[in-house]
């Protein structure tokens, strides 16, 4: 069969869930044109600021913006916010002192965290004398219970820590049901501290967002699922009040909290892309569907596997040799808009114990709201994949994808 035929086919397949993600993305476009019209947002709010930022109306009406689509009480949205990770780090240090401890339910958190916690020397949790634990995935993949509840009956912890989406563990992504259950369980076990959430991909996936369902904080980078595919940099902790307020000291500074902040390039990237986000995460997901199924036709196991529905925008392909690997990352790049005549090389990217190859020809740099994929070097041979502004860019990588793979002209 070639490659237009089983692209063909496989969207026949997939007509149903293609139906259902369309609804998700209707019920969150509604959720978030509200909070723009609740909020009253208006062309000032687009305006750039400079300086100390005092009174920067664009600045903090972003932030109840993000609120109220999160169904926070409140947000930080912010382009001092370089990353997911830093978005994550400036969160834990703002929620965390000195002797407090961190229980991480959901397995080892990213690789570029794992600096942040264990580093020696280099300021993380551990150098702050801040303990962090992990609770192994059970063999399914789903937290254990049981080893959670001994872990809370042995130990005071000051919180709790979940990992929404894989990162490089050959695991689901956790859908807000599961982690609704998780806060269930730690709050029936009797934790009464703050539960927070790493939220990256997952934004706008579904319905409902973690702190609906009992998380106290989230966290995410806007270069993926929230910005829409236009905001150039920045990122986002959206929770409670109290949280958010301790993070603010963090991020700038006690005396000044949330007050300064100021962006000289304007907000209107930023504002258009959260708008943008519902639709654009749901053309990343039906190419990434799409994708995975034509990849699992051919035999290549895919996580979450291709009958199901996925719980955020990434998808793990494994691959049977290091030169299949190579060649699905490179034929992402050579059909990406930006830098497609790049010939691809692992690299030892910062934060990473491995060799890591990624396609990354995107508008935005590392934007993995964005078609693009990456792969640490080491078996087995695992491609992560995620994004996709439009449903046809992904059909089209699809097909380079699938000729290569079946060395069709």
């Amino acid at each position: 069969m070639k490659a237009t035929e089983l692209i063909s086919e496989q969207e026949g397949k997939l007509s149903v869930r293609f139906s259902l993600i369309d609804e998700t993305a209707l019920f969150n476009q509604r959720k978030v044109l509200d909070a723009f019209r609740e909020e009253m947002i208006a062309l000032r709010h687009f305006a750039p600021s400079t300086g100390y930022g005092y009174g920067d109306e664009g600045r903090d009406a972003l932030g109840r913006v993000y609120a109220r689509a999160f169904k926070t009480e409140r947000a930080i949205v912010s382009p001092a916010l370089l990353s997911g990770t830093h978005a994550i780090t400036v969160a834990l240090f703002g929620l965390l002192k000195s002797g407090d401890s961190v229980l991480c339910i959901t397995g080892k958190p990213y690789d570029t965290l794992r600096g942040v916690v264990w580093g020696e020397g280099n300021g993380s949790l551990k150098d702050y004398q801040i303990g962090f634990d992990v609770v192994e995935l059970a063999a399914s993949g789903k937290p254990d219970e049981g080893a959670i509840a001994a872990s809370l009956s042995q130990k005071h912890y000051n919180m709790m820590y979940i990992q929404r989406s894989r990162g490089y563990e050959l695991r689901d992504a956790f859908t807000v049901e599961e982690i609704g259950r998780m806060c269930a369980l730690v709050r029936n076990c009797g934790f009464e501290g703050d539960i927070f959430i790493d939220n990256c991909y997952g934004e706008f996936v579904e319905k409902q967002e973690p702190c609906e369902v009992g998380a106290d904080v989230i966290a995410g980078s806007l270069i993926k699922n929230p910005g829409g595919g236009l905001a150039p940099t920045g990122g986002y902790i959206a929770g409670r009040e109290a949280c958010i307020s301790r993070i603010e000291n963090r991020l700038t500074a006690p005396s000044v909290g949330g007050e300064v902040g100021s962006y000289a390039y304007g907000y209107q990237y930023y504002y258009q892309g959260l708008f943008l986000a519902p639709h654009t995460v749901a053309q990343a997901l039906k190419g990434g569907l799409l994708i995975g199924a034509c990849l699992d036709a051919l035999g290549y196991e895919n996580f979450p596997a291709a009958d199901k529905m996925p719980a955020d925008i990434t998808r793990a392909v494994r691959f049977n040799t290091e030169e299949e690997l190579c060649g699905f990352i490179q034929s992402v790049q050579e059909c990406s808009p930006v830098d497609s005549f790049v010939r691809l090389e692992a690299w030892d990217m910062p934060g990473y114990d491995c060799k890591v190859i990624m396609a990354a020809g995107s508008f935005v740099q590392g934007a993995s709201v964005e078609l693009s994929a990456d792969a640490p070097i080491r078996k087995p041979y695992t491609a992560y994949f995620q994004g996709g502004l439009t449903y046809e860019h992904c059909r089209i990588a699809c097909e380079y994808i699938l000729k290569r793979l079946l060395h069709e002209e």
